[in-house]
């Protein structure tokens, strides 16, 4: 090698600081939620995204046929079985009766995961987001558990110390008559953000159909299950217009959240 073709290195220049990585907000958003229900007692279960038809629908009070399937635009896989289909889970909820089958009341779980549904992008949808559910079971359970349940842990994921947009410790929740298959009463549950409501969770009391799917008695054991968007709860946190900048990879929007 010549003289020429031999590089120069100034060993006194200082080194190339190596940026460190840093969880997505979703992820952020995730863990502070699991933290809090944790808090509560609360045990994090998961289950598989490719999801029976079985466990997807039919476990949870929604037959073939039946209305509710319609608002469930569903990705199902090809080259389908005699005895069972296979699909992109929906929901989380499949995940609460896999929970039931293999463990005995009393219980309390959430079940944080990613959902898929075949549907137009937007603003405020996408194929793929995130969703938290819970379920508790018990002989006393009711809708006023339900209710203390998530006014604490709305209080304390929009508390000051939480970084969030609006102070924990004013928010204020209502329970409104809404419809799910897989409980009854279902309720929608509405938090109020600076004067104006937003609906945020889907709740209810288990349906005795599904308590008998797993085999427990509706009449011995009762219990409330509730769902909401992570993706939801961090555009509120962090005053996020556009779910899709979630899934960009624009690293001008991700740095934001270190």
């Amino acid at each position: 090698m010549s003289k020429k073709d031999k590089k120069w290195v100034d060993v006194t220049i200082p080194g190339k600081k190596i940026e460190r990585g840093h969880l997505h907000p979703l992820t952020l958003v995730q863990k502070k939620a699991t933290d809090i229900f944790s808090s509560m007692g609360f045990e994090i279960a998961d289950g598989p995204e490719l999801e029976t038809e079985h466990y997807n629908f039919d476990a949870l009070n929604i037959p073939q046929n039946h209305p509710a399937r319609d608002m469930h635009d569903t990705f199902w896989t090809k080259n389908q079985s005699k005895k069972e289909k296979h699909l992109l889970r929906t929901h989380t909820s499949p995940v609460q009766v896999r929970y039931m089958e293999k463990n005995n009341p009393p219980f309390r779980i959430i079940v944080p995961g990613r959902v898929f549904r075949y549907e137009a992008t937007d603003a405020t949808h996408e194929v793929q987001f995130y969703q938290l559910e819970g379920l508790m079971v018990g002989k006393k359970v009711s809708l006023a558990n339900l209710k203390a349940v998530m006014e604490t842990f709305f209080k304390e994921f929009f508390s000051a110390r939480g970084g969030s947009a609006s102070g924990g410790g004013n928010i204020e929740i209502r329970l409104r008559p809404g419809y799910f298959p897989f409980v009854e009463p279902g309720v929608e549950i509405d938090v109020k953000f600076k004067g104006k409501w937003m609906e945020v969770v889907g709740a209810g009391m288990v349906h005795p159909n599904v308590l008998k799917g797993v085999g427990l008695d509706p009449r011995e054991w009762q219990g409330f299950a509730f769902g909401m968007g992570i993706d939801r709860l961090a555009m509120i946190k962090y005053k996020i217009d556009d779910i899709r900048l979630f899934y960009s990879g624009d690293l001008r929007f991700i740095k934001q959240f270190k």
